[in-house]
């Protein structure tokens, strides 16, 4: 049986390079992961934008979601990464 994947998107400034808009990481063996907790997978990958991480906006299969609302993800999840914008 397939390990299941969460599919991260990534946008504006917290794409981790020009060329990563989106990555698909293997799921924990644990078999959950409190969303609260995927920043800090996500920094390890990627330490270069941990700071925007814990800024950053989130959004679970196109629903906008705060880390602390004790989201649980259970594999098969999109999660987009939404950085602060600013506008005028």
């Amino acid at each position: 049986m397939a390990r299941p994947t969460i599919t991260i998107l990534y946008f504006a400034s917290a794409t981790p390079s020009p060329t990563t808009r989106s990555e698909t990481l293997p799921f924990p063996d644990t078999g959950t992961l409190p969303l609260a907790d995927l920043p800090a997978l996500i920094a390890q990958r990627h330490p270069h934008i941990s700071e925007v991480l814990g800024r950053s906006g989130w959004s679970v299969n196109e629903e906008m979601v705060g880390l602390d609302e004790g989201v649980v993800l259970k594999g098969g999840e999109v999660v987009a990464v939404i950085p602060p914008v600013s506008g005028g």
